[in-house]
């Protein structure tokens, strides 16, 4: 099984989970609107978020979680649909995910997701 975690730009939100949820074999998605900032810290920006601390900048975050066979799969569909072109389209992540457990049935590995 593969995690697979997402910080794209708010307004590709709606293009992306609408091609995610094309994938055969995809279970779900988790979504979360989330703030910080990267390599230029937020310069020149137009989604910066003033704070006491940083100025950070309003980015989406996407968790999936799917077996190893589709992770190249939701990969390159994120990608694809959450590029502009612009600078800080955002990253995508891959890691390995031990196991699952769904909690209502006991179900485990990737059968629970």
């Amino acid at each position: 099984m593969n995690a697979i975690v997402a910080f794209i730009k708010p307004h590709k939100l709606a293009d992306v989970t609408l091609a995610l949820r094309k994938l055969e074999g995809l279970s779900g998605m988790t979504v979360a609107d989330v703030r910080g900032f990267g390599r230029t810290r937020g310069e020149g920006s137009p989604d910066i978020v003033p704070d006491d601390v940083a100025d950070f900048v309003s980015k989406t975050r996407i968790d999936v979680f799917c077996s190893d066979a589709l992770a190249p799969v939701v990969v390159r569909t994120i990608e694809e649909n959450a590029h502009t072109g612009a600078h800080g389209d955002g990253k995508i992540y891959v890691m390995d995910c031990l196991t699952a457990l769904r909690i209502s049935t006991g179900e485990t590995g990737d059968e629970a997701i």
